[in-house]
């Protein structure tokens, strides 16, 4: 019987395994990609998809004709656990698969009790699909009346947010809403006051209100209530908590890290699983830990593409090095950007220029592949 790989999720991290199925389809080996959407979307745009700067197709890959066009099989589905003793992963629809060797890019999610995403007008900024859900009710809203919306969180996807709801009711031109940030104890708090000053004042230009007098204790479709007691109305709440890996390796029993995600070595291996593999958010990488940034991801594809061929084959494996500090930008509408790479931090609209054009480029690269394969 042929190997068995499965390629859990189609993000980043994968993008050069997805670009090259057909060799591992010629060597002998059945590949086998399990995501929830025949579609992967880049994060790193989404706030910019928000806004308007960017059409959904713009910021998105063919996962599903990708994977058929090289004879691999693609599963919409969404695996929920895995038997790493067995080798086999479950589904969300109940299907059981088995493995050979696995690599997981399942991502991550902002963690909100299940309550609040059932109520309306409360999104999610993950997954980019209910970003997309949010702007089409959002452009429907400003064309009506004045609202009031509320971001609860502290940290860039908070700014980023804000910032490109503030240009998508620009773009609509007809009622400006209120924008407000509820940041816990203080805004931003894990960055260096260049950065965090620069995107405070432009925010504040904007008339974008940000509160850093504690943290929300309950969640309403019409309200938001601190822990201190304080209420503020609202018609309309993103929930922009931060991310967590994927439940599903602390639900399978495998050695996870801090954060719950899939505890790897140098190899981007399991640290007891060598058939099992991962990248992007998902993991926890034990050498040192990596901020949940899309470089990293980018950084691991090669590495992931030759291990994953070389586990199937018993060849040896390739050490992943983090690199050097990467290049950090924010978006914060308006065709404005805040900019870090080591010690030097600008703002400005050469500062979105810049993340513009890496992003555009880093999605043309891997929508060429849609037509060549």
């Amino acid at each position: 019987m042929r190997k068995h790989l499965i390629l859990v999720g189609g993000g980043h991290a994968h993008m050069m395994a997805l670009e090259n199925i057909s060799r591992f389809v010629e060597k002998g080996f059945k590949v086998t990609v399990i995501g929830p959407s025949f579609y992967h979307y880049y994060s790193g745009m989404g706030p910019g998809m928000l806004g308007g700067t960017y059409h959904p197709d713009t910021i998105r890959f063919a996962t599903k004709n990708v994977v058929q066009k090289q004879d691999g099989i693609f599963i919409k589905d969404k695996v929920v656990r895995f038997d790493p003793d067995e080798k086999t992963v479950t589904t969300l629809s109940g299907h059981t698969f088995s493995y050979d060797v696995i690599s997981f890019n399942a991502g991550s999610f902002v963690p909100v009790q299940k309550v609040w995403e059932e109520k309306e007008n409360i999104y999610t900024v993950k997954p980019i699909e209910k970003l997309m859900e949010a702007k089409e009710k959002l452009e429907e809203l400003f064309s009506k009346k004045k609202i009031n919306i509320s971001i609860i969180g502290g940290g860039p996807s908070s700014a980023e947010i804000a910032g490109n709801v503030w240009q998508l009711a620009k773009k609509v031109n007809q009622y400006m809403p209120d924008i407000q940030i509820f940041a816990g104890n203080k805004f931003m708090a894990r960055f260096q006051n260049s950065i965090r000053s620069r995107v405070l004042i432009t925010l504040k230009k904007r008339g974008v209100r940000i509160f850093e007098t504690g943290y929300a204790k309950e969640i309403k479709p019409k309200q938001v209530v601190l822990e201190s007691g304080d209420t503020f109305s609202t018609d309309f709440i993103f929930m922009a908590l931060g991310v967590k890996p994927s439940s599903i390796f602390k639900d399978s029993d495998v050695p996870v890290g801090p954060d719950q995600g899939l505890l790897v070595n140098q190899y981007l291996q399991s640290v007891k699983y060598p058939d099992i593999f991962g990248g992007g958010d998902c993991i926890y990488f034990q050498d040192q830990p990596l901020d949940k940034v899309g470089v990293y991801a980018v950084r691991e594809n090669p590495v992931l593409l030759h291990n994953l061929m070389a586990a199937l084959e018993g060849k040896a494996l390739q050490v992943f090095d983090p690199g050097p500090d990467y290049l950090m930008v924010f978006n914060i509408g308006g065709r404005y950007g805040v900019l870090k790479k080591k010690h030097f931090v600008f703002g400005g609209k050469m500062a979105f220029t810049i993340k513009d054009y890496i992003d555009r480029k880093f999605m043309k690269k891997f929508q060429a592949i849609e037509k060549v394969v």
